[in-house]
């Protein structure tokens, strides 16, 4: 098979947590001041350009030494509105893909959403939902978090259904938290069933910032049943993460398939690997954080990096 021959043939499929991409007005219904010119972190319209610019080369280059195309699919989170994520897709770097916008604003507390992206020379589409993930505290309030995202199209001719998540963090403890998280994962497996009355043996792929690892309660027990694969989980096995924390690595991002795109027969698509998107231009390069992910801000203190993640991607194989 000839280079040209392979980089034709294959297609990624991304998930990136943009880390705060927030516009620098105040909307006075969400939490997200600190994100203001006159705010804590002093957000202005230069570090807005200089933060889309950024993720934009990033995101154009993800499995670009393999694929002879940025990923024709990018889940995203913690963008702030619409009008963010049509800033970045008109960024010079990314322009050229004419990529489509699949976004719905949430209850979220800081407005922080998630969206999908899609490049429309390879996929077609068709309908989206977005589902409300209904939280309470102990003592009865609700807990405003993101929602999921449900993308419905052809993907280069195969239907296939996209679902798109950022789960509850763990900012008040792993165990404490844990229980918001098992619901967040509930709540993908109705939307799974929902498909499955509706079409036999579908194509779906989950992916999102699950602020759990693969081996978490939350994804191994509630989310990945025998009908999908996870192929992040020897990834994290192997000590490899997609952020950092207290000197640990995490594997919070992930991309999750239906295994029908392990099947070679009556298939377009079929899974060939799963990576974290690492190169050494994403990484701190000096100082005690050398080798994690170049971030935006540490705290209230602007380093102008790309993201606390670093992105995630699985590549398909298409048949021609």
């Amino acid at each position: 098979m000839s280079e040209k021959t392979k980089q034709d043939n294959l297609y990624n499929i991304a998930f990136y947590n943009l880390e705060n991409l927030f516009d620098i007005y105040d909307n006075p219904e969400t939490l997200d001041d600190d994100f203001t010119p006159k705010g804590k972190k002093k957000w202005d319209a230069k570090r807005y350009h200089r933060k889309l610019k950024k993720l934009s080369s990033v995101i154009s280059q993800i499995g670009t030494d393999i694929s002879s195309t940025a990923p024709v699919i990018i889940g995203l989170a913690e963008v702030e509105n619409m009008q963010v994520v049509a800033d970045l897709i008109n960024t010079e770097a990314l322009q050229k893909y004419n990529y489509g916008i699949v976004h719905f604003d949430s209850s979220d507390e800081r407005g922080i959403d998630v969206a999908l992206l899609y490049q429309k020379k390879y996929f077609e589409f068709i309908a989206a939902e977005s589902k409300t993930l209904y939280l309470h505290e102990e003592a009865g309030e609700r807990d405003y978090t993101r929602d999921v995202l449900l993308v419905k199209g052809n993907l280069k001719g195969e239907l296939t259904h996209f679902i798109v998540n950022h789960w509850p963090s763990r900012r008040k403890g792993t165990n404490e938290t844990e229980q918001k998280r098992i619901e967040a994962a509930t709540l993908n497996q109705e939307i799974i069933a929902k498909i499955n009355q509706e079409i036999d043996s579908p194509k779906i792929i989950i992916m999102g910032d699950f602020n759990d690892n693969p081996t978490s309660t939350s994804i191994k027990q509630h989310l990945v049943t025998q009908e999908f694969y996870n192929p992040f989980e020897s990834i994290l096995d192997k000590g490899r993460g997609s952020l950092k924390y207290n000197d640990d690595w995490y594997l919070f991002d992930q991309i999750i398939l239906s295994r029908n795109f392990f099947i070679e027969q009556n298939t377009q698509h079929v899974f060939k690997q799963a990576e974290i998107f690492d190169e050494h231009f994403l990484k701190e390069w000096k100082g005690k954080r050398k080798g994690n992910p170049f971030r935006t801000y540490i705290g209230k203190w602007h380093q102008g990096g790309f993201s606390d993640h670093f992105p995630v991607y699985v590549t398909l194989l298409t048949k021609k």
